[in-house]
């Protein structure tokens, strides 16, 4: 740009096209581009999505091993919560926050992998098809498919009745569907219940036998011993111990088969994975490091080894 014998080129020659407004084609194609990340990548793990695949209320698919992963206390996980929770935002607080999404798939030859349909319209289900899933059975159809349903409210897979409000649109990208997805949230809130229809954490549990079981609002018991209080208003303290239970239990519990064993599997890869770091720092620890060495071979063969004290006299 100067001292070579060439020339200074000016801004009208660096600059082709004046800055300018993104058009309507290019939204949408950009768009378009982010939903098919999304539909293919954990958003908070960064992994492909893979079965078991579960979502929140606001319709985001997640790896359900990655949620589990959340989930466990801090001593136990060995991903950074904090950077989990940037997306998240308090919208998952226990395995009753999520449903578990079942999708229909199929082989597709021509791209040597397996894609999502609806099982109704046979249409892929991805960034180009509106889609849905059903709360509580969590089964997974295009938008299409649910409008041609509407009169019988059964899940066409497993015969589970729902309501129309627990029609939760897939990675909503409308106003619309955004703004719905928040109401059912608050509105099953109101009334005491998660997303799954759960019954919220924090609240009174009604046994068969008239019994109220109170719990904390986290869902745990703050002390090793639970109350029962009866219709007579005495009360009796049962001894619990964690001991119980073969499988590992979340702070709400896990009833599900599946989940404890996915659970299980989880902690056992963090657990092997602080035992290969504890045998990469032993191994280290044998070998010297190169500041030492270094140190050491400055040293005279005559004093290597030890060090002479400074206030040594010269007999």
């Amino acid at each position: 740009m100067g001292n070579d014998g060439g020339s200074i080129p000016t801004r009208r020659e660096l600059v082709k096209e004046a800055a300018r407004n993104p058009t309507a084609s290019e939204l949408k194609d950009k768009q378009k581009e982010h939903l098919a990340h999304r539909w293919s990548t954990c958003p908070v793990s960064q992994k492909p999505l893979i079965k078991p695949i579960v979502s929140d209320y606001s319709g985001d698919l997640y790896n359900k091993d990655a949620i589990i992963q959340f989930l466990l206390p801090a001593e136990a996980s060995s991903v950074d919560k904090d950077e989990y929770e940037k997306f998240i935002q308090g919208r998952i607080k226990s395995l009753k926050d999520v449903v578990e999404v079942h999708f229909e798939e199929e082989y597709d030859e021509k791209a040597n992998a397996s894609k999502w349909i609806c099982p109704i319209t046979s249409k892929e289900l991805g960034p180009n098809t509106k889609a849905v899933y059903l709360v509580p059975c969590g089964h997974a159809f295009s938008q299409e498919a649910i409008n041609a349903m509407k009169s019988d409210s059964k899940c066409a897979q497993c015969a589970t009745p729902y309501e129309e409000r627990d029609i939760v649109p897939i990675l909503p990208s409308t106003e619309k569907d955004k703004a719905f997805v928040i109401e059912r949230f608050n509105t099953l809130k109101s009334v005491g219940l998660t997303h799954s229809l759960k019954k919220a954490s924090g609240g009174k549990k009604r046994k068969a036998n008239g019994e109220v079981k109170l719990q904390s609002a986290s869902g745990t018991q703050a002390e090793p011993t639970e109350i029962t209080v009866h219709r007579e208003g005495k009360s009796k303290a049962k001894a619990t111990t964690a001991s119980q239970s073969a499988t590992p239990r979340m702070a709400d519990g896990i009833k599900n088969a599946a989940t404890a064993s996915l659970t299980a599997r989880v902690l056992e890869e963090e657990a092997a994975r602080k035992k290969r770091k504890q045998q990469s720092e032993n191994i280290s620890s044998l070998y010297t490091k190169k500041s030492e060495d270094n140190a050491r071979r400055n040293t005279d063969f005559m004093t290597r080894g030890f060090s002479i004290p400074a206030n040594a006299r010269h007999q």
